[in-house]
C-alpha cells in the first residue's frame, strides 16, 4: 500500500455503516474483483460494480442509521449517492484501500417531476461521494448514476480510473446544465449521520416525513420515453 500518514487507521476499519466484514460484502467483493489484482485494479473493478449493479433510487432515503449499511444496501440491490457511496467505501477497506466518505451541496438539474415536488428544491445537500487512496493520492469516486439511467437522461456516464477524480460534469451529452458543486463539507472516516439528517429534516420536510415517495425507476421511464 502507498505510504500515507500514521492516522491512516480510520479509514481503514470496519463501522456499523461501513461493515465489510458482513458476509454479504465479502461475496461481493469476491464476485467483482481479484485478489492477484493491484490495488487500483481492485479499486477500479469495485467502483464499476457498485455503480451499475445497484440501482440508483433517491426514494431509499432513510432517518433509520440502520438502512445506511454497505451490507444492506447490497440486499435491497438499491441505493442513492450516500449509501452507494458507503458500499463502495467499505470494498475497498476490505481490499486494503483507505476510504473516507466525502460530501458536497450540489445543484442538480436532472431528477423527475415527483422529486422536485416533493424536495421543493433542485440542491440536492450532502451528496455523497467516496475518496480512496491510489498511487500516494486521494482520489475522488462517485458511483451513483448506473449506466442504464445515465442513458435514459442522456449524461455522460462517471468512468474511474484510479488517477483522476471522478465527479459529475457540469453539462450533459447535449449541452444542457446537469451538476453544479455548491459547496463541500469535507471528508469523514464515517457517515456524519446526525449532521445529515438534521439539515435533510430542515431543507426537505416534505420529502423526510413520508414513508412513501413514489418510483423513481417509473417516473424515469415515463419522463424520458420521448
Amino acid at each position: 500500500m502507498p505510504s500515507l500518514a500514521r492516522d491512516s487507521e480510520p479509514f481503514l476499519r470496519a463501522t456499523a455503516t461501513i461493515d465489510f466484514d458482513k458476509a454479504t460484502v465479502k461475496d461481493f467483493i469476491a464476485e467483482n474483483s481479484s485478489a492477484n489484482s493491484s490495488e487500483q485494479e481492485q479499486a477500479i473493478s469495485l467502483y464499476y460494480a457498485v455503480r451499475d449493479q445497484i440501482r440508483y433510487d433517491p426514494y431509499t432515503f432513510s432517518a433509520d442509521l440502520n438502512d445506511y449499511s454497505a451490507s444492506r444496501t447490497l440486499l435491497s440491490g438499491r441505493g442513492w449517492c450516500v449509501t452507494k457511496a458507503i458500499l463502495y467505501a467499505a470494498c475497498c477497506r476490505a481490499c486494503g484501500i483507505p476510504a473516507r466518505l466525502g460530501y458536497a451541496d450540489v445543484r442538480n438539474h436532472m431528477s423527475t417531476e415527483n422529486l422536485r415536488q416533493l424536495m421543493g428544491t433542485d440542491i440536492f445537500y450532502w451528496h455523497g461521494y467516496t475518496e480512496v487512496y491510489l498511487n500516494g493520492i486521494w482520489v475522488k469516486a462517485t458511483p451513483a448514476f448506473n449506466i442504464e439511467l445515465c442513458e435514459r437522461f442522456r449524461l455522460q456516464a462517471l468512468e474511474f480510473d484510479g488517477l483522476e477524480d471522478s465527479i459529475y460534469h457540469p453539462f450533459d451529452l447535449d449541452g444542457r446544465k446537469h451538476m453544479e458543486y455548491l459547496n463541500y463539507h469535507g471528508e469523514f472516516a464515517d457517515l456524519p449521520f446526525d449532521r445529515m439528517i438534521s439539515d435533510f429534516t430542515r431543507y426537505y420536510p416534505n420529502f423526510t416525513g413520508l414513508p412513501e415517495r413514489g418510483n423513481f425507476e417509473q417516473e424515469v421511464a415515463l419522463e424520458t420515453s420521448n
